[in-house]
C-alpha cells in the first residue's frame, strides 16, 4: 500500500463540474454477497452469522443454522430484486460489489448485471481474509475472483474492494494483474483521488461506512423517527 496521506486535496478541493451543474453526485452501491459466506456445506466449521438482522444465535458452531443460511437467502432471492427494480425503473446507474461465488451460483442476477451494464466491482471470491494471505496466495485469490466475475458476466470487474482489510500487497498485486480502473479500499476522502503504485497511477474511488450494513452488528445505523 502507498504511504499514508493526511493532506489530500486540502485547501484546493477539485471542481467536478457535474452535468447540468448539479452539485452533488451519489454512487450507489449495492453488496452481492450471498453465497459466498462461511457455511458448513461449503466445508466452512462454523455458519456465517454476522448482519443476519442482529438476532441472538443460540446454534452452536459445528452446527447448521438454518436462520443465519435462509436470510442470507433472501438477499439474492428476493432483495436484489427489489433494489434493482427501483433502480432500473428511475434510470439510476448502479455499481454491483460481487462476491464471485455469489454470481456464480445466481445466474439471473449475473445475467442482470450484463444486462443494464451495471459497474462491476470485484468483492473477491468468497468471504476472506486478504490481510493474512501470502502475496502468492493473495495473487492466486484475486486472479480466481476476477476469472469468475468474468466468466459469470461476460466481461471483467472494473473496480475491486476486499471483504476485509486489505493487504500490503493488494494494490500492487491489483495494479499486477492489470484490468482494474480502480479500487475501493479507502475511506479517506469523499471524492476519488490517483496514487502511484509503482511507477504507473492508480485510481481510488474511496468508500464509505455511512450507510454501510455493517453497522447493524453493532446497532450504530442511524433510521428515521
Amino acid at each position: 500500500m502507498t504511504a499514508r496521506d493526511f493532506v489530500g486535496y486540502g485547501r484546493r478541493q477539485p471542481n467536478p463540474r457535474w452535468p447540468n451543474g448539479a452539485r452533488l453526485a451519489l454512487v450507489v452501491v449495492l453488496n452481492v454477497e450471498e453465497g459466498a459466506e462461511p457455511s458448513i456445506p461449503d466445508g466452512d466449521a462454523a455458519t456465517e452469522t454476522a448482519l443476519t438482522d442482529g438476532i441472538p444465535h443460540e446454534v452452536p458452531a459445528g452446527t447448521r443454522d438454518f436462520v443465519s443460511e435462509s436470510l442470507f437467502e433472501y438477499g439474492s432471492r428476493i432483495g436484489f430484486w427489489r433494489i434493482i427494480n427501483l433502480m432500473t425503473e428511475r434510470g439510476i446507474p448502479v455499481t454491483i460489489n460481487a462476491c464471485a461465488q455469489a454470481l456464480v451460483r445466481n445466474p439471473q442476477i449475473a445475467d442482470t448485471i450484463r444486462e443494464f451494464e451495471f459497474d462491476l466491482c470485484c468483492h473477491g471470491d468468497r468471504f476472506v481474509r486478504h490481510y493474512l494471505m501470502s502475496a502468492e496466495d493473495e495473487r492466486s485469490a484475486i486472479a480466481r475472483a476476477a476469472a469468475l466475475l468474468e466468466q459469470a458476466t461476460g466481461r471483467r470487474p472494473l473496480g475491486w474492494q476486499s471483504r476485509y482489510s486489505p493487504s500490503a500487497n493488494t494494490r500492487a498485486l491489483l495494479v499486477e494483474h492489470g484490468g482494474f480502473l480502480y479500487d475501493s479500499d479507502s475511506y479517506a476522502d469523499d471524492w476519488p483521488y490517483w496514487v502511484k503504485v509503482g511507477d504507473k497511477p492508480h485510481l481510488i474511488v474511496p468508500h464509505s461506512f455511512t450507510n454501510n450494513d455493517n453497522r447493524l452488528a453493532t446497532a450504530k445505523l442511524g433510521t428515521a423517527k
